[in-house]
């Protein structure tokens, strides 16, 4: 204790610090922090962070991985991003994943982002819909939508093309956004 903070100390060269308990007569460990990897923590059973966390690297690794050592084959892992809402409605946005860097100004800007969303959240009849949605300009775009009763590309109406390759084609199947046409087999 140096009168603000309490340190728990293991002098002895990369010793692991162990919490352990008891749970019915056996001991569990719940956490430990591996000296020899600078501290990082295992934690025996999962653990709930109940504010917003941020986890941060300096370098290009993986930041964050979730995995599955079930051999079975079924699904695995498993990102669950869980709306629990207590009173859900129809067009609740449901879950979103951000994509942001900086602009050459350093301003934090969000270039891309997955929007998922309620249509319908009646028991029994439940329709969910999900929105990619791009900068194009500075302007937030809705890119891609797959709704309840179709799926939509350029729903902003955007002067953007739509291009699909074959083996050898470049433009197998190409929208030209710009001039209201559709070819097949050339641009």
């Amino acid at each position: 204790n140096d009168g603000s903070n309490l340190y728990i100390k293991n002098g002895t060269l990369n010793h692991d610090i162990i919490f352990q308990g008891n749970d019915d007569g056996s001991a569990i460990t719940a956490l430990t922090l591996d000296m020899s990897a600078a501290g990082a923590a295992t934690f025996n059973a999962g653990f709930t962070a109940q504010a917003a966390s941020t986890i941060t690297t300096a370098d290009n690794t993986d930041t964050l991985t979730l995995k599955s050592t079930d051999a079975d084959a079924n699904e695995g892992p498993i990102l669950k991003l869980h709306r629990d809402s207590g009173s859900p409605a129809d067009s609740d946005i449901i879950g979103e994943i951000r994509f942001n860097a900086d602009n050459d100004a350093g301003e934090d800007t969000e270039y891309l982002h997955f929007k998922a969303q309620l249509a319908d959240a009646s028991d029994g009849s439940e329709d969910g819909q999900i929105y990619l949605i791009a900068k194009k300009d500075g302007t937030d775009r809705n890119r891609f939508a797959v709704k309840s009763d179709e799926t939509i590309f350029n729903e902003d109406s955007q002067d953007i093309d739509f291009r699909v390759e074959s083996n050898s084609l470049t433009h197998m199947l190409f929208v030209d956004a710009n001039n209201d046409a559709i070819a097949i087999g050339h641009d």
